[in-house]
């Protein structure tokens, strides 16, 4: 009697559990990987070329954010100072410290911008209007954390999907009087204790998350 299954067969017990264990390999390395700070960022400090402390030059000297990002309310994406805009400063103060050599340096020759490390970054696929946000009454410390207590900027929200859409929810609770959004110590409205204001910003400035994959995906 010929028999009713090839003897080839007899391999595919092995072959199912060698490609069961090498899926559950790579779904585990997958989610590993994209559920840790390593993907998200969270905790990223990189060495910039010039030692820049936030806190000496928001908290103790109190530079308002727009003065170095000017384009912090009126782009799509928030800029580094220039080396003019540091030299503004710095052509008095510590005018020949060696640590400012870059700034000085792209001052003299401004085609060679000072090489600044970028901190915080979206996905090259998703779309974040800097300037709609902040004109919608979202702080600086909501995405960023309290950048003005910084020595150091560090990556302090993971800027996912769901970190979006978690205030995209609830947005009355995330918001701040218009005049308090480059305070960083400014507390929400809600935490004012002013929730039913926050409801009416979200109603009259019509803020609402995208209604299409498009909105934020292009």
């Amino acid at each position: 009697m010929s028999q009713l299954f090839p003897k080839s067969a007899n391999k595919l017990p092995l072959q199912i559990v060698i490609y069961l264990t090498v899926l559950v390999c790579i779904a585990t390395a997958g989610v590993t990987y994209y559920m840790t700070p390593k993907y998200t960022r969270v905790g990223y400090t990189p060495v910039q070329p010039v030692p820049f402390s936030h806190a000496k030059h928001v908290s103790e000297l109190g530079l308002d954010c727009r003065y170095c990002h000017s384009d912090v309310d009126k782009s799509y994406h928030s800029n580094v100072p220039s080396a003019q805009t540091c030299m503004n400063c710095h052509t008095q103060i510590k005018a020949t410290s060696p640590l400012l050599a870059p700034v000085r340096d792209s001052y003299e020759h401004p085609e060679k911008p000072v090489p600044w490390v970028w901190i915080h970054q979206t996905p090259d696929y998703a779309y974040f209007n800097h300037s709609i946000h902040v004109n919608r009454g979202i702080s600086c410390v909501e995405c960023h954390g309290k950048v003005n207590e910084m020595d150091t900027v560090t990556h302090m929200q993971p800027f996912s999907m769901g970190f979006c859409i978690d205030c995209h929810r609830d947005p009355a609770a995330h918001l701040r009087d218009p005049k308090d959004i480059f305070n960083l110590n400014s507390q929400t409205l809600a935490a004012q204790g002013h929730a039913d204001q926050a409801v009416k910003f979200v109603h009259d400035w019509n803020v609402k998350p995208p209604q299409s994959c498009s909105g934020c995906h292009r």
